[in-house]
């Protein structure tokens, strides 16, 4: 089954350029104009990936995105104008999985799509077999199930996205090394895009606050100024 992506965005041409560049690849797309719309229409026929403008009439792309984040951890990927670099952070730390600014290349948002969707599927796969204890890694009262995107703190879930998922995984893979701003970038994002290291200061801080409602003095996750992250080391 083609892979099916929703487009939120309150200008025509471009619900429609995009609509017709991802069906040419194959994809099956719903269009929506508002963030209203978008949000009844998924609940009732739900997708696989969102390409979701931030400025709309009704309902934007930071509320749309807080709503789902609240029981979904669907890949969103945002779009945004030149000069809203509040907003990209913003939308990060709310969440977002990626953004493009616009105006944008079809072929990159083409391949960034492509890129979530397969990492997505890799971190939600459902099969589970007899080797699937090597996929489940522990740190202490962490509890991290790559085969089937699970992530647990104390015993408690916590809903990670795709990337912050990537990015703890390899923080926890060993603890007490520091990793760098761009190894965190290697391990969660694809080669082909493009980010400021500064989006994981975002992730790290968004990853922190969901541990903190199940703990608050969560304090697992360190910053070394100046190099990177690391897990801290029980004990």
């Amino acid at each position: 089954m083609p892979a099916k992506i929703a487009i939120v965005d309150d200008d025509q041409n471009i619900l429609t350029s995009i609509g017709i560049a991802l069906e040419n690849e194959g994809f099956e797309t719903c269009k929506y104009i508002d963030g209203e719309r978008a949000l009844r229409g998924i609940q009732d026929s739900p997708v696989d990936l969102i390409v979701l403008d931030i400025k709309m009439p009704r309902m934007d792309g930071m509320e749309l995105l807080s709503r789902l984040r609240q029981e979904s951890t669907l890949p969103v990927i945002f779009l945004t104008s030149k000069d809203d670099e509040i907003d990209e952070l913003l939308g990060l730390k709310m969440g977002a999985d990626d953004y493009v600014t616009k105006p944008f290349s079809i072929r990159l948002l083409i391949e960034r799509i492509r890129v979530l969707l397969r990492r997505s599927a890799l971190s939600n796969a459902k099969g589970v077999t007899k080797d699937h204890s090597e996929e489940v890694m522990s740190r202490g009262e962490l509890m991290l199930d790559s085969a089937r995107h699970i992530c647990t703190w104390r015993g408690e879930a916590t809903s990670l996205t795709v990337t912050e998922f990537l990015i703890l995984n390899s923080l926890a893979k060993r603890p007490g090394h520091v990793r760098s701003r761009d190894q965190l970038l290697d391990a969660a994002y694809d080669e082909q895009t493009y980010v400021d290291d500064r989006t994981i200061d975002s992730h790290i801080k968004r990853m922190r606050k969901k541990f903190r409602i199940i703990d608050p003095h969560f304090d697992r996750i360190e910053t070394l100024y100046g190099i990177g992250y690391r897990f801290k080391e029980d004990g």
